[in-house]
Parts: structure tokens; sequence; C-alpha cells
């Protein structure tokens, strides 16, 4: 009942998957037919070549930049590679408030780490920024920095009580779900490990619909300043996390029943894409199990919702999940440890299932007001025992409002080892329904945390071994993704990435796709105070590049500067070019007579 009055909410009269060749051929030909592709057609022909970017020119580089703003800049980059200072950051910044005072505290901080990461402290006093940026070409993803300082006591308290249904806490200790989607009390505090992202914790409802009012200011803001901004959201910001557990395990153990069908057809290592289970045997395993009787499974697989072809695919299995509601009896699956069925969801309260209905709701609010004033989304990624319900929700969404163009950006991790598979399967998703794909492209903000969770309860790593095995997935990731774009014209990727040989390997693609910036398909995105040498090149050779940029009260926002220290520090390489850089150009300055030098 619980899970049949979510998918209620989902799914207002989406359509059904269509059967399409993946052949590139045939997929070119039957969009396209035996003329140009739309879009694109004679006025590809005569763009000019994709620009030429140098990076290591500072003068362009930094011409945005007042020369009291560069000195600011090496300041703080020199502090964050300071570990004595990094270790103890916290202790100092409460003493530093004790012995000034807020006043003087608050004009410290916009001297130096607030004023060099943050926008400023509300929708008016970012406008300046956000209007300096555009005319030196680069855009604006508004991201609300404000987080709750909470004490370790009560985030590790708030934690286990949101992540916990009612039922857990009566049931003397047993619990059905999988490791991975538990709440653990020595990782009770999901801040730890944690420096490159927002983390948010559930108080209660009142405190969501707040959260909601925030983020529809925002986007207001955002659509005032500019007709393309974007705004980031975190979904642990709209509800309580509980649904998100525990959705995330449904969809696990329904992916894992998919590829256990698999393995016994012989396609056990297959790439998600080139996994087929042939319908026919597939229907005698499910009838075996005692999960349906053969008749009603001979229901589920029917030449309107599968085709002509036979087989099943990862997105057809998952469409019974989404589309047939009257499946939910049914959605049981075996205990690879006891061989019993167990059922896919457990009862939830009353009062739960509002929980989840209201999260829901609320991301509806969000996604009107957003396509009322021409905002776009950007859902960002959160650790994996959240992400398959958030991905999955973000891909509803997708379904409803990125019919024109796309409105609402999911984002994909490329830290994961299941990066490509979940890449490939949401590109082909939005090619047989009929929207348009819009995605995020990271390498993860939670890796530390990731692997010591999944060592101390014992599951799988979900985490590429090494660095280098994350950049090879993030290249991949990306690579299928411009092939899509080379092919439609609505689609659109972020290559979020502080990465310069990420960018360079973006912009050599696009030349060989014969993807102009013009076309306005691919964006670059830095966040504000980091790699300037990287965004505003892009911007001002044409390319669509965007800058995060946080803003609240410098009180609020401490946990975000302390982030950003960290995260400056752990990303030595980058930071130290870009403090040579900085250095460059200052001394050039100086050698020139440009010292007070104005942006223009």
């Amino acid at each position: 009942m619980a899970l049949r009055r979510v998918l209620s909410l989902l799914r207002p009269g989406i359509p059904r998957l269509a059967r399409l060749s993946t052949a590139p051929a045939a997929r070119e030909e039957s969009a396209a037919g035996p003329g140009p592709v739309p879009g694109r057609g004679s006025a590809e022909a005569v763009r000019p070549p994709v620009p030429a970017v140098d990076f290591g020119n500072t003068q362009e580089a930094y011409r945005s930049r007042r020369t009291w703003e560069l000195a600011r800049s090496l300041l703080v980059l020199r502090l964050c590679a300071w570990p004595a200072l990094l270790t103890r950051h916290e202790q100092l910044l409460y003493v530093a408030r004790k012995l000034l005072g807020e006043r003087l505290f608050n004009k410290l901080m916009k001297m130096t780490f607030y004023g060099h990461f943050v926008a400023g402290e509300d929708q008016e006093s970012i406008q300046p920024l956000i209007r300096h940026n555009r005319a030196f070409g680069v855009g604006t993803i508004l991201d609300y920095g404000v987080e709750e300082d909470l004490g370790p006591e009560e985030a590790e308290h708030r934690e286990m009580e949101s992540c916990t249904s009612a039922a857990e806490r009566d049931s003397s200790g047993t619990n059905k779900w999988e490791k991975q989607y538990q709440a653990y009390w020595a990782f009770r505090d999901h801040r730890d490990g944690v420096i490159s992202a927002r983390t948010y914790f559930y108080a209660n409802e009142a405190k969501c619909d707040s959260h909601m009012e925030t983020l529809l200011r925002c986007i207001e803001a955002s659509g005032a300043a500019s007709d393309d901004g974007f705004l980031a959201i975190k979904l642990t910001l709209l509800g309580r996390p509980q649904f998100l557990l525990q959705f995330s395990d449904v969809l696990t153990k329904w992916r894992c029943f998919f590829h256990q069908m698999a393995a016994e057809q012989g396609q056990a290592g297959l790439a998600a894409m080139d996994t087929k289970l042939e319908v026919a045997v597939l229907q005698e395993s499910v009838a075996k199990m005692g999960i349906a009787s053969r008749a009603e499974i001979e229901d589920w697989f029917t030449a309107e919702t599968l085709g002509v072809s036979g087989t099943v695919d990862l997105l057809d299995w998952s469409s019974l999940i989404d589309s047939r509601t009257k499946l939910c009896k049914h959605l049981v699956v075996p205990n690879t440890q006891t061989g019993q069925l167990e059922p896919l969801l457990s009862r939830f309260t009353e009062e739960e299932e509002l929980q989840m209905t209201r999260m829901l709701q609320r991301m509806d609010v969000l996604a009107k007001k957003a396509t009322e004033v021409g905002v776009r989304l950007m859902v960002d990624a959160e650790q994996t025992y959240f992400q398959p319900a958030i991905s999955h929700l973000t891909l509803e969404m997708q379904r409803r409002f990125n019919v024109e163009r796309p409105l609402i950006f999911s984002t994909h991790q490329c830290y994961l080892k299941d990066a490509y598979d979940n890449v490939t399967l949401d590109v082909e998703l939005a090619r047989r329904e009929g929207w348009c794909f819009g995605s995020k492209l990271v390498r993860g903000a939670y890796m530390a945390q990731e692997r010591a969770r999944a060592a101390e309860i014992g599951y799988q790593d979900p985490i590429n071994p090494t660095y280098e095995a994350t950049n090879a997935m993030y290249h991949r990731c990306l690579d299928h993704v411009l092939k899509e774009l080379k092919h439609n014209a609505k689609a659109k990727v972020m290559v979020a990435t502080h990465n310069e040989d990420s960018v360079r390997f973006t912009l050599r693609r696009m030349e060989e796709l014969c993807l102009h910036p013009a076309g306005h398909q691919v964006y670059f995105g830095q966040l504000l105070g980091m790699c300037d040498q990287i965004s505003f090149p892009l911007g001002q050779a044409g390319y669509p590049v965007y800058k995060y940029v946080p803003y609240g009260p410098v009180m609020d926002v401490l946990p975000y500067l302390s982030r950003r220290a960290l995260e400056n520090s752990s990303l030595m390489k980058g930071a130290r070019r870009e403090w040579q850089l900085l250095w460059l150009e200052l001394l050039r300055r100086l050698r020139t007579g440009s010292f007070f030098h104005r942006p223009a």
C-alpha cells in the first residue's frame, strides 16, 4: 500500500516505454530521417571552428579580478595549505569570535575566507557579483550555503531518529533491510569524512517546509539575476531520510533480482545495457519461485510494454515497479541466504506515509516554480545509501518537466564502480521515452566516508579503487554523453570539475564531435573561489561556464567555509598551480605598471 501511494504520486500519466534500437545508425536514421539531424544540419556547416582556450594566460584568466582580490586569493590559498592551521581551524574560529566579537569577526571573514568563497549574505547582496561574472562570460548556479552548526550529540540523535522507522525501533533489533541501507550507530554523524558537500539533518516537517520556502526564494533570486541560471538542491533537505533509505533498498533489491536472473541465463558480468533476458525463460523462473501465477506473469510482459523483441532489459524490468502498481503485492524477492521470498517494502505508519507524500509534494512545488521563472534545478548526488531513491525521484521529475528542454538535471558520481551503467541507462531511458536528458557529471564528494562505512559494516566498497580509475570512469561516462549530444540537440551535460585535464579532454572531444559551444549543450562548472584560471578563459572564449555561488549570513555558512578550506588542502596539485598563476599575474601587473587594474 505504501509503495502504491508513492508510485501513484510519482507517475501521473507517464508514457510507456517504446522499444527502440540501440544501434547508432538505426537510432540516427529513426531520429533524423535521411536529412540532417534536427537542430543541426546546415547551421553546423557554417559554424566557426571550436575556440581554443589557453589556461596558462594569466592576463586573460584574471582580467575580471582587481589586484587586491588576487592578493586575497593568494592569502586564502596559502592558509588552506597550512596543515597546522587546518587541524585546529574550528578552535581558532571559536577563539576569534570570542576575542573580536561578532561584528569584527564578520568583517575579518569578509576580508578573507568568506569574501573569497561566498557571494554575499542575501539575495540582494549577491547581485553585483552575479552581474560582474556574467559580464565576463560566467553564469551562476545559486547554492544556499546555510547549514545548521549542530554539536555531535544533537547531530547523532537526529540522524538515528530520522533514518529508522517506528517498526524498526519496535522490532527488538530485527531488520530485513540490506546492510548498506540501514542506519548504523558508528556512522550516526554523516558529516564525518565529508569535505566537499553540504549535509543536512532532519528535524521535523515544519523545518522541511521552511527549507522549501527558502529554496523558492532562491529560485526567484536566480530568475531575477539571469535568464539562464541554475539552482542546486539536495533532496535530504526536503524530507525524512528514512524514506530515501528504504526506497533505495527496494530499488537495489529489484535490480539485483534482475542480475540474479541474468546470471541464470548465462549473462553475468555484462554491462547493464547489454544484459537482455529471454522473456520465456524469465517467466518460467518467476513462476517456479512462486511469486505469481503464470497467467499473471504473462500479463506483465506483453507486446504493448516490451515490443516484439522477446527480451527484457534492465529498463523494462525497472518499469514493472514504475508503471504497473498492481504488481505491488508481488514485490517480493528471494533472500539469497535463506531462499525465502521476502517483501520489498515493509509497513509504514500513517505518519511515515504522510512524510513520504510531503517530500514528493515539496519537490513538485519547487519544479513548478522553477519552470515558471525559467530556472533549471540541479539535484545534487548524496551518499550511496540514499542515491538510488534520489536518482529515481529525479528521473520522475525529468519525465514531467524535461519535455521541451532540460529543466531538471540529475547528478552522476563517477567515482562509483557502477557509474557507467547508471549513465548509459539514463541516456537510453530519456531516448526511449522522448524527454530531454540533462545531467551533471562529478567525481564524487563522499569517498572517505563511503569506504570506511563499507569496510566497517561489511558490504562491497562502491568506490573505484584508485584516483586513476575514477578519472578513467569520468572520461568514459563523459564520452558516452557527448556522443549522445552529437545526435540529440536538446540533451545537455554539465562537466563539473576542477581537473584541467578533464576540461581539456572535453574540449578535444567537443571538437572531434563538432559540438560547438554556441550550441549550449556542454556546460562547465566550478566552485566560486576555485579554479578561476579554468572558468574565466572558458567563458571569455564563448563556452557556457558556471560558478557554484553560495550565499548566506557569515555565521551560518561557517561549516561551508570549513569544508572549502579542507577541500583546497586535499586538492594540492590544482591549488598549487592556481597559486602559481596568481603570483605570475600579480608580478606581471607590478612589472607592467597595471597594479591598479580595473576590470572592464
